[in-house]
């Protein structure tokens, strides 16, 4: 059985100094390049090290070695990312006049059945009237390819159980706005 541990990269900063028996040249280290690099490391360390002796008991009269095991990830960060393509100002247009009509409340005109509605085989929503929650076709800063990208919250009474709230993806020519 090995009495060694893996340690977190904060942990392994506090302990030791940076660049201390890595393995990377000083000019390695200090090197100028085009795209920045982080640095991520992970050690694995003698429990020992971390345990007081009178804490550790050991089967056999043998001394444990130690054994340091050392891995360097090098990741790109952000700033070395290149960014994508801005988006024409068209799909900028679209997107405003989408994310402004959140919270407008909307009828389905398509022939729609979803299927999953909590114990409910399936529910038709042509004609059914409900929220526009959320326009979906950008995610974390970049544009995704979402087919369905308005999200539509939805209330339905169910026989036995009272009104039921759930969620359906649509396309924008699936819903019209409701006037109000």
């Amino acid at each position: 059985m090995s009495n060694t541990m893996a340690l977190s990269p904060a942990i392994v900063a506090a302990v030791r100094p940076p660049y201390s028996h890595d393995g990377l040249s000083s000019s390695a280290a200090t090197s100028t390049t085009t795209t920045p690099m982080a640095l991520k490391s992970c050690v694995v360390a003698p429990l020992s090290l971390f345990t007081s002796k009178s804490r550790i008991k050991r089967s056999s009269s043998r001394t444990a070695s130690r054994i340091t095991i050392r891995c360097d990830v090098a990741t790109k960060s952000a700033e070395s990312v290149s960014p994508s393509s801005s988006p024409s100002s068209e799909e900028d247009k679209i997107e405003a006049e989408a994310k402004a009509k959140i919270g407008s409340r909307v009828r389905v005109t398509a022939p729609l059945k979803v299927y999953h509605v909590n114990r409910v085989p399936e529910v038709d929503l042509e004609g059914m009237e409900g929220k526009l929650k959320d326009y979906v076709s950008v995610w974390k800063g970049k544009r995704i390819s979402a087919n369905l990208p308005y999200k539509v919250e939805f209330f339905k009474e169910i026989e036995g159980r009272g009104p039921v709230k759930f969620v359906a993806h649509l396309k924008d020519d699936e819903f019209e706005f409701i006037d109000q």
